[in-house]
């Protein structure tokens, strides 16, 4: 996104020097310079990214409920070289992970709960993110039993929308979403809008890095923090021209 943002100025520039509109083009490749080093050197995906992780970043202690959901949403997954087996994708782990370890701390309070995985075959790998993820659940120790799968979601909205139903039909009293702190802000907004106050969790904090030359890491963490505030855009917009289905009243789902 960035990059794009970047070649589009430069491109511009060069028209409008072709046209000796020279004031014009030399701002552009002032912006264009400004973008590159606020992206690129780090400021920008670090404040972007500090917006979005502020109050996320450290999980509260957990209120168990008595029938409690701990709802996984996915990170993609890949098709491995050689065998060509469905595994979830690096940045999937840590949220994995993550729902291994509230699920484990549940249990040993003594209290009932279920972890829903949310998430389809958004890449056409031929296996759903939800199968692939319970079972690296299930080898960390949660039983098969306490499984909830949600294999038909390709997106965030569709995670919050499918999940309604599985969650009335289990009658949770507690509903804690594990995510990436900087997807949580997306997250707890859109389960909201489907009537289903959420307990954010965060499995994993990501950063920008200061640098004197600018770094693809950096572009790569600005188009990120970018992604999840387009989102949190969109939402807000088609709600205003009544775009979005009608929200759900919260308990109602």
């Amino acid at each position: 996104m960035t990059v794009n943002v970047l070649l589009i100025l430069l491109v511009l520039a060069a028209v409008l020097a072709l046209l000796q509109w020279r004031r014009c083009s030399y701002a552009l490749l002032a912006s264009a310079l400004a973008l590159l080093l606020a992206a690129g050197c780090g400021p920008l995906p670090i404040w972007l990214l500090a917006q979005l992780q502020s109050d996320r970043s450290a999980a509260a202690p957990i209120e168990w409920g008595q029938r409690n959901a701990i709802v996984l949403l996915g990170a993609g997954t890949v098709r491995a070289a050689g065998s060509g087996e469905v595994e979830a994708s690096l940045f999937a782990y840590g949220r994995i992970g993550k729902a291994a370890e509230v699920y484990r701390a549940c249990r040993q309070a003594g209290r009932e709960c279920k972890v829903e995985v949310s998430g389809g075959d958004a890449l056409g790998l031929g296996r759903p993110e939800a199968a692939v993820y319970a079972a690296d659940l299930q080898r960390l120790g949660v039983d098969a039993a306490d499984l909830l799968l949600e294999p038909r979601s390709m997106n965030t909205w569709q995670n919050a929308q499918f999940s309604g139903p599985l969650l009335k039909a289990y009658a949770a009293d507690r509903v804690l979403l594990v995510s990436s702190a900087y997807h949580l802000r997306r997250g707890v907004l859109y389960f909201a809008h489907f009537g289903i106050p959420v307990v954010p969790v965060p499995a994993d904090h990501v950063d920008g890095v200061l640098s004197w030359l600018p770094l693809s890491y950096n572009f790569a963490m600005a188009d990120l923090a970018l992604h999840e505030y387009t989102g949190i855009a969109r939402y807000h917009v088609y709600n205003a021209m009544g775009w979005n289905v009608q929200a759900t009243k919260p308990g109602a789902w």
